[in-house]
């Protein structure tokens, strides 16, 4: 194993990562340091979070400035302002013992006028969000044409976000001849685009596996009723008595709904999610990294640069649509040697979904079922037990009032002692487990493989078609099935379907179960007592320029003749 000497990094730098803890370098690191120092050009480094990324561009950048130059030299781009302040203060460590490097972070959220002030003070780095940092330039007060070294971080989710025109008008500020890397934990075809158009002979550095977490990392799902989603992921917390955990929601709103919901039942949790201050945000974030809270409920965006290494478990309140965000979800956990569990309570129409997440990083999920009362409760108690044997107990402090207390509890048996520290323990969990049912959904899919590939298998694919149709328009027990006239060829999918309930129906939240996206329609279940509200608010709204059209589902209605009619009056 090599030294951060021998990759060439120099003594006052190498003074500041020792003090920080760090005794070898890690993977990224060995191989991206000496190309970065050395004539290498460009680099495409494929890493997930947590590999150490930051020193991997941080300290050969920094020895690379000339302090006697007091202009932005290197320029870090990222996708928020969490993580633009995390690699500025990574930085700012790294080069505490070169004291001339200035450098700055710039974000929005944030004063523009304290940013302004420190720029005119001289940088040599800045660390910056796209959109404050085109608002810089464009007010004159950053100048670009001495960067030498352009980083992205975090490519992927730069991409993802909608900063692609932004990264291209930044690096037309940025002279030609300067070195360019690009760290990302996936490689969509848009990174492919931006590096053949702005890259020079680049090499690609693969630490791991493309589009795989972390090898130490389980892939657990459960599968429930939509309706059940809430009820399976308190079981999951109830079966980590030490849970430690991210979960992941969709939406800012089924984020704070759920996080109340854990509060209101007894959990440590927090929200986190773009709706909340700066103030609050960093508040939460505080709470979790000295686990105050223990289940931080959050959106993908608002949890970037919260950076965790002993995180429990990762939880997916349901599945994202880009395999690149689950990618960066399950990075979250089985850091640093240590494993990880990273679950998908789903419902059974995400079935297909997670088939195609599962080839795509290359693992298999477990399909489990959802923790039974008995079993948390075994679980609790033997956690409880496990407990008491370690507690430090101070023998001087409370030998006092040891006689008091042995006099009170004289009558008690050791049966009857250890009932009611249980009782006094679990009384709430027991009460509130009694005589629960299971909640797993009925997966004829997973349950029977032979009976997939015989009679049941036979029967279905020998059913007329119009019969499988009907089936399709039809709404599981308790929903009701509600027809919209957008589809996948309209650029229409499952989160568009949400973002559009959530703008337009206000009060308490819809919840969708099944979701059908057709080429030209869309079909899904509401609760019956929500359908004609959903109807309502949809019919007549606006979808990028297509008016919406939505009534409750008929099963014996062929929607699809019907769209084919509609394209034929179109034209």
């Amino acid at each position: 194993m090599k030294t951060f000497e021998e990759l060439g990094i120099n003594e006052p730098l190498r003074k500041a990562v020792e003090e920080l803890g760090f005794e070898n370098p890690m993977p990224v690191q060995e191989r991206v340091i000496p190309r970065l120092l050395g004539d290498a050009h460009d680099i495409i480094a494929l890493a997930q979070t947590g590999t150490g990324k930051t020193a991997a561009f941080g300290l050969p950048l920094l020895q690379r400035i000339d302090p006697a130059v007091n202009r932005p030299q290197a320029l870090i781009l990222s996708p928020t302002r969490e993580l633009c302040l995390q690699i500025g203060s990574d930085l700012a460590d790294f080069s505490k013992y070169v004291p001339e490097v200035k450098v700055l972070p710039v974000y929005g959220g944030s004063s523009i006028e304290s940013q302004i002030r420190g720029l005119k003070k001289g940088v040599q780095v800045i660390v910056a969000t796209p959109g404050r940092l085109i608002d810089l330039i464009k007010r004159g007060v950053v100048k670009l044409e001495d960067v030498h070294t352009v980083v992205l971080d975090e490519a992927d989710e730069m991409l993802n976000m909608g900063f692609l025109d932004s990264i291209e008008e930044i690096l037309s500020y940025v002279p030609a001849d300067r070195k360019m890397l690009l760290f990302s934990a996936t490689m969509p075809g848009d990174i492919l685009k931006i590096a053949k158009r702005y890259m020079k002979d680049y090499e690609e550095i693969v630490v791991g596996t493309r589009n795989e977490g972390a090898q130490n990392v389980r892939h657990i799902y459960y599968m429930v009723n939509a309706r059940d989603k809430y009820l399976a992921l308190k079981r999951v917390a109830d079966n980590s008595p030490s849970i430690y955990a991210i979960v992941f929601c969709r939406t800012r709103r089924d984020t704070q709904e759920v996080a109340d919901n854990l509060i209101r039942d007894g959990y440590n949790a927090e929200a986190l999610h773009g709706d909340l201050s700066q103030q609050q945000r960093d508040i939460v974030m505080k709470k979790f990294r000295d686990r105050v809270v223990s289940i931080l409920v959050a959106t993908d965006v608002a949890a970037r640069g919260l950076d965790v290494d002993d995180l429990s478990h990762v939880v997916n309140y349901g599945l994202p649509d880009d395999t690149a965000v689950y990618t960066h979800r399950s990075g979250r956990t089985g850091r640093a040697g240590k494993s990880g569990v990273s679950i998908a309570i789903i419902h059974s129409r995400e079935k297909g979904r997670l088939r195609d997440i599962e080839r795509i990083i290359g693992k298999t999920f477990e399909h489990k079922e959802v923790p039974t009362p008995e079993h948390i409760i075994e679980k609790q108690l033997y956690n409880l037990a496990d407990r008491i044997e370690r507690v430090k107990v101070n023998e001087d402090e409370i030998a006092a009032y040891l006689p008091g207390i042995s006099r009170k509890l004289e009558w008690l048996s050791e049966e009857d002692l250890l009932k009611r520290i249980i009782s006094l323990e679990f009384n709430r969990l027991l009460e509130y487990y009694k005589d629960a049912p299971k909640i797993d959904f009925i997966d004829v899919n997973t349950s029977n493989k032979k009976d997939r590939k015989g009679r049941k298998g036979e029967r279905e694919h020998n059913r007329p078609k119009n019969d499988r149709e009907k089936d399709r328009r039809t709404a599981e027990r308790g929903m009701e099935r509600v027809y919209i006239n957008v589809g996948k060829s309209d650029g229409f999918f499952a989160g568009n379907l949400i973002e559009m309930l959530n703008k337009l129906i206000s009060g308490k939240r819809v919840d969708v179960g099944r979701i059908d996206l057709l080429p030209s329609y869309s079909l899904f279940d509401v609760k019956k007592s929500d359908a004609r509200r959903v109807v309502g608010a949809l019919t007549g709204s606006d979808f990028y320029g297509k008016r919406v059209h939505s009534e409750i589902a008929d099963a014996d209605r062929d929607y699809s003749k019907m769209a084919d009619k509609r394209k034929k009056r179109a034209k």
